[in-house]
């Protein structure tokens, strides 16, 4: 107990040191408050998105993690929608009185980085200290622990049947992935889409391409394998891009002029420049990923004068309480085998799961805390 406040021993995973390594150790939690749910996390994903997090001067040391997934154990006062016992996932945080919020996109929440990048939960404080010293928090969740005291309105029911170690990681790069397809560009059957990247997001992008129907779905990656799974995930064609000289010449070609829409996942400013050129005129194109800078990039050439649109979007434009659920359906339904990109890892693993994640030997890295 700290200052009167309730506290919850538990292990999380710190990250203590720049370039340091993940140290599981003891923590405490504070108990929910009236807005709140404890949740007992079964399984959290591993994001890109972590590593990102590491690199914007956030104090340390700090709990990661931000797929979570698990069965909550208390409910706030105020609370109505959610229950003990519930099977739940957790996506990102939000204010839920700025503009956006209010006008039903809590995506673009007006204090979305302060919550999610700054250090705490959705109410400004953190919830999480050791030896009564404050440790920074991610996403308002820090999934990479054993329980997690988060905001009822990031918390989202899903069905009990399903495994929470293929639910955990729709909180974040499968609904970005898969959302800025079914959520934003919403193609019609008969329209082309190429993705850039066969990692969790593009994988999620060409998953929810099949579900749209999509006429013709390109995969653009460097591994034969992933281009090899891509195809039973739904891809139409795939291209090696480690072995052709132009990669948009070559899509133009296979494609007979190019393509509606692309979608960038690599974050490589060779690869945007690819998407942007192939795609017809009003095409769209959305990255995915942080990139650096574009060269031999023309806007009046490469954009206007072929008035197409780059789009930028947060979380593929999804409301959590809405698409995960969706997700979850199509999973049920055989539609979205996630299953089929997922390596899990204990969470004492926890480093031979990033060293996976980051070498490619594994597509999503999902940690299992516990199995009930």
């Amino acid at each position: 107990m700290i200052g009167g406040i309730s506290m919850k021993e538990m292990r999380a995973a710190l990250y203590k040191e720049d370039n340091g390594e993940y140290i599981i150790e003891n923590v405490e939690l504070i108990e929910p408050n009236a807005n709140e749910v404890l949740v007992k996390v079964i399984a959290s994903g591993m994001c890109h998105t972590d590593e990102f997090g590491k690199g914007i001067g956030l104090p340390l040391p700090i709990v990661f993690g931000h797929e979570g997934a698990g069965i909550v154990e208390k409910v706030g006062e105020n609370v109505k929608d959610i229950e003990v016992g519930d099977h739940v996932a957790f996506s990102y945080a939000y204010c839920g009185y700025c503009k956006n919020c209010i006008s039903g996109m809590p995506q673009y929440c007006e204090h979305f980085n302060d919550i999610n990048f700054g250090g705490v939960g959705a109410d400004g404080k953190t919830k999480l200290f050791q030896n009564g010293k404050p440790l920074s928090m991610f996403f308002g969740q820090s999934s990479f622990a054993t329980y997690s005291t988060i905001n009822a309105s990031s918390v989202v029911k899903v069905d009990k049947d399903v495994d929470l170690s293929i639910i955990a990681p729709m909180s974040c790069g499968i609904q970005t992935g898969a959302g800025a397809v079914l959520n934003t560009l919403k193609p019609s059957m008969d329209e082309s889409i190429v993705v850039f990247g066969c990692g969790a997001v593009g994988m999620s992008a060409i998953m929810a391409s099949k579900v749209a129907r999509c006429k013709r779905i390109i995969a653009v990656a460097r591994k034969e394998k992933d281009l090899i799974l891509a195809k039973e995930l739904g891809a139409t064609d795939v291209v090696d891009s480690s072995k052709v000289e132009n990669v948009a010449e070559t899509l133009k070609e296979l494609t007979n002029g190019g393509v509606d829409y692309a979608i960038d996942t690599t974050g490589n400013g060779n690869m945007i420049l690819n998407a942007i050129k192939l795609t017809k005129y009003n095409g769209t194109i959305i990255p995915l990923a942080p990139s650096g800078v574009i060269e031999n990039f023309n806007i009046g050439q490469d954009v206007l004068m072929e008035m197409r649109t780059i789009k930028g979007i947060n979380q593929g434009d999804s409301i959590p309480k809405v698409f995960i659920p969706r997700l979850v359906r199509l999973y049920k339904e055989g539609l979205f085998p996630l299953d089929k990109i997922i390596t899990k890892y204990s969470f004492d693993d926890i480093g031979k799961a990033k060293e996976d994640k980051d070498t490619g030997k594994c597509i999503k890295a999902v940690l299992v805390m516990s199995d009930k």
